[in-house]
């Protein structure tokens, strides 16, 4: 496979060994690949098929365990899946199912992964329900709302980890998670927001908020800094991880602003007030939902969807599309976030009150709204090889 007048050899193609002098007649060598482009091609692969190769011989099964290939994988995979978490009551069994992204075209949800979760006996406390709180890298972050209970799923190598407990206060208790990584010191961190009501001693209650930090690797939840901006996080189980931070959107009902974006730097676990989006001079406070769309800040307002192009610049806020009308008027205001972003530009939208709606598909070319089969809200997140073990 040289090119003529030299002997310059493509390693990006198919090396061919010549024959041995002692095989003249029937032993024909077959094409061989060089070494290192061999992991070029592997990391490409969806993981499923990633990990079967392992078996092919110890030196695949070494490479595909290497942590460099496992960042190589990351940086280049283009393989997105819906994860929905659901509850089996007769097997008390919490079961993650995953399906392609493309699935969301068509009417085919046959082409699914499912891994289980099994619930001990200490678990299966009446009123106890999981969330998705989170993904990162291929990382699913699901807690619970009572005992304090964080678990890490990678749902394309089905391998789960428990994270110690965190402690809880006693009453009535708003909790709001993160979940990121910290790429200033190459580690992944889950933080929780607990909100509750204080009696102060003038017997007034006032709000208050705890933060509890667990950088993985540790065997503890830190407790830090509270907010420093007052407010209450709005009633959503997770924060929105972009650009190495976590953010929140909160509620303060005397202000004149009555919501505002909280970030909370994973590296310098350090909080920032993010400018809201500013319409016609006036800045946007009827913010109902923070997403992320193509590694940018993304927030809705009333029927707007705005992107933060570069993350912290308030200048670089633009609106990316006015959601259509698809109710009926005599209904209560709709909610919508958007959750993803095609390559073609259509966004997939989750009404966040209204079932009749539930997952949307909106196309920007058309400005049509196309409702989705699939019933409950999905965490859309990549694959990856990261074993949750190895980051705690």
């Amino acid at each position: 496979m040289g090119s003529s007048g030299g002997e310059s050899h493509d390693h990006n193609q198919l090396s061919v060994v010549p024959p041995s002098p002692n095989h003249r007649r029937y032993n024909h060598s077959l094409p061989t690949l060089p070494y290192d482009v061999i992991p070029e091609i592997l990391c490409r692969l969806p993981v499923k098929f990633i990990l079967r190769f392992r078996c092919v011989c110890k030196s695949w099964n070494f490479l595909i365990s290497d942590p460099k290939f496992v960042k190589k994988q990351l940086s280049v995979s283009i393989a997105w899946n819906l994860h929905f978490l659901n509850y089996s009551r007769w097997s008390h069994k919490y079961i993650l199912t995953s399906y392609p992204i493309d699935s969301i075209f068509t009417d085919i949800t046959s082409n699914f992964i499912q891994s289980e979760y099994n619930l001990s006996n200490e678990d299966r406390t009446y009123g106890k329900l999981y969330f998705i709180i989170g993904s990162c890298n291929g990382i699913v972050c699901i807690a619970d709302n009572h005992n304090g209970l964080v678990i890490l799923w990678n749902p394309s190598t089905k391998k789960i980890k428990q994270l110690p407990l965190y402690e809880k206060s006693n009453g009535p208790t708003l909790m709001t998670f993160g979940f990121g990584y910290d790429s200033l010191n190459d580690n992944y961190k889950v933080v929780v927001v607990l909100a509750y009501l204080v009696l102060d001693e003038d017997y007034r209650f006032f709000n208050k908020n705890k933060v509890k930090v667990h950088t993985l690797g540790t065997n503890i939840w830190r407790t830090i800094q509270d907010y420093p901006f007052g407010g209450l996080p709005v009633p959503v189980m997770k924060g929105e991880f972009v650009s190495g931070t976590i953010n929140w959107l909160l509620s303060e009902e005397s202000s004149e602003c009555p919501r505002f974006i909280v970030s909370f730097d994973l590296a310098k676990e350090s909080y920032q007030k993010i400018s809201p989006p500013n319409l016609g001079g006036v800045d946007v406070c009827d913010m109902s939902a923070l997403s992320v769309l193509r590694d940018c800040l993304c927030v809705t307002s009333g029927v707007d969807v705005w992107v933060m192009k570069e993350y912290g610049n308030k200048e670089s806020w633009t609106k990316l599309f006015t959601i259509p009308c698809m109710r009926d008027p005599s209904k209560p205001e709709v909610f919508a976030k958007a959750l993803y972003t095609f390559e073609d530009d259509q966004v997939l939208l989750k009404f966040m009150n209204d079932i009749d709606l539930n997952l949307v598909l909106y196309n920007p070319r058309s400005g049509t709204l196309k409702a989705i089969n699939f019933k409950y809200t999905p965490e859309v997140c990549g694959e990856s090889l990261i074993s949750p073990s190895s980051l705690c």
